[in-house]
């Protein structure tokens, strides 16, 4: 079993190794080995980090992440409330993602708005065609960003 640093960690993960502290306070390794007063990082700790950042980036709290620590050291019998939790988790992730591809196609359709307008001299052109008749491709992009 490999053997890691607190700055290790920190530069594998990109985060500062205040928050890998921070999380240890909280009880997030709880088999967190130390060696001369100094943090040893196993692979099993590694692995835990992975789930906590993904629990993180996908909008859970820390108080939430917790929680999920906490199943996973109670055993089998949590199995379905940790499936549940990640569930939950895709379907906020999910939605978030058609939040964000919304956004996209705005941006796309406002891009493609400014470049036929300075091509075009004006805007008149274009807002002839709103809101039904602009190119097919461009349409979509329209539709789907006021959906």
């Amino acid at each position: 079993m490999c053997s890691y640093s607190i700055g290790q960690v920190a530069e594998m993960f990109g985060l500062p190794i205040s928050t890998l502290r921070y999380y240890d306070k909280e009880g997030l390794f709880p088999e967190l080995a130390r060696s001369a007063g100094r943090r040893q990082f196993s692979d099993r700790e590694i692995e835990a980090l992975r789930v906590i950042e993904c629990l993180k980036a996908s909008g859970l709290e820390i108080k939430d992440i917790k929680q999920f620590m906490q199943w996973c050291s109670d055993g089998p019998s949590t199995y379905a409330a940790r499936r549940q939790l990640f569930e939950d988790r895709r379907k906020a992730v999910e939605e978030e993602m058609k939040q964000l591809q919304k956004t996209m196609d705005l941006l796309n359709y406002k891009c493609w708005y400014y470049e036929t307008a300075m091509k075009d001299g004006t805007e008149d052109n274009i807002q002839d065609m709103l809101p039904d008749n602009l190119p097919a491709d461009i349409q979509k992009l329209y539709d789907n960003s006021f959906r």
